[in-house]
């Protein structure tokens, strides 16, 4: 009964956060921004099932909940809003984003982008349904396989059937060019793609680049060298999915393949400390000691890397 309560608490918390309650840069006040709404692997944190240490400190209060991946786009100069992925926490994290920006009066955002669909990155769209927001045409941008997937499959499909969704096509390595002078272009990335492909997106704005990349197997089977790709952009949002091998207990880890964290680190080890600076770990899993564990979070941090916080905010 304490956690039903304090995790209502939390929500509304969240919810009703302003603005004015975080510490923006002048930049971000004019220009468009990056917000991270969630920061954890699909499942959240706690997780479903589990009654480790890890999660029981959630209910017992010592820890707060926390959401799926999910980054918000502002664009300040056009009153525009989008979204990439559409987690479970779709509610919540949409009346962040609207109070963070104070654009109230969007419905809903101007445009959400997928990466693939595995549940915690889109199984929010079920709430532009009939069933809740009745939204009309609000643009879903979403690679081949995974546009196919939303139209052939309940109960997806109605979303597409009655107008609430519009799916608008991607393609790898082709840029959509929105106002503001942002580009979002998708690249392919391995990951295990029962339903669809899977990407990361590059984010650009009229001063700075972001790669995000909250899925992946592991760096050495893409065909592209992370560290250099880093090196393109000014910050780097990592799967960070595990801290170490054997997190999992009683389950073998290469059914679910991720970086390590500890693996992603020794890759950037001797790169510059700048070309560690920008590399920020986020899409937890609740087994992460990342999400709790202050001496973990305190060793990421004296290498140089950082650590993704709901709320944390990326000037374009």
């Amino acid at each position: 009964m304490f956690f039903k309560h304090s995790y209502i608490l939390f929500l509304l918390l969240f919810a009703c956060s302003g603005r004015k309650h975080l510490a923006l840069t002048e930049e971000a006040d004019t220009n468009s921004y990056l917000v991270v709404l969630g920061i954890t692997q699909d499942g959240g944190y706690p997780h479903a099932g589990c009654r480790r240490q890890c999660c029981q400190m959630v209910y017992d209060g010592d820890r707060s909940p926390k959401m799926p991946v999910c980054l918000g786009l502002v664009d300040p100069a056009n009153k525009k809003l989008y979204m990439l992925e559409a987690t479970p926490a779709f509610p919540e994290q949409w009346r962040r984003l609207q109070d963070i920006s104070g654009f109230h009066d969007n419905r809903v955002p101007e445009g959400i982008f997928l990466t693939h669909a595995h549940i915690g990155h889109y199984a929010g769209l079920m709430h532009l349904g009939r069933e809740v927001m009745g939204a009309k045409n609000a643009a879903v941008y979403a690679m081949p396989r995974m546009g196919d997937f939303l139209r052939t499959n309940g109960p997806w499909s109605q979303l597409v059937d009655l107008q609430n969704i519009e799916i608008q096509p991607l393609r790898v390595d082709s840029a959509i060019s929105l106002p503001g002078g942002l580009r979002i272009t998708p690249f392919a990335v391995p990951h295990r793609d029962e339903f669809s492909e899977t990407v990361g997106y590059r984010i650009e704005g009229p001063k700075k680049k972001v790669l995000f990349i909250p899925d992946i197997d592991k760096w050495s089977k893409w065909s592209r060298d992370i560290v250099a790709e880093v090196g393109r952009v000014d910050y780097a949002l990592l799967d960070a999915t595990f801290y170490r091998d054997g997190e999992l207990q009683g389950r073998a880890m290469k059914e679910v393949p991720h970086p390590f964290v500890e693996e992603t680190m020794r890759l950037f080890q001797q790169q510059a400390p700048e070309e560690r600076a920008k590399v920020t770990f986020i899409h937890f899993n609740h087994t992460n000691p990342l999400l709790w564990d202050k001496e973990a979070q305190k060793a990421v941090r004296e290498r140089g890397f950082s650590i993704a916080s709901e709320g944390m905010q990326l000037a374009l």
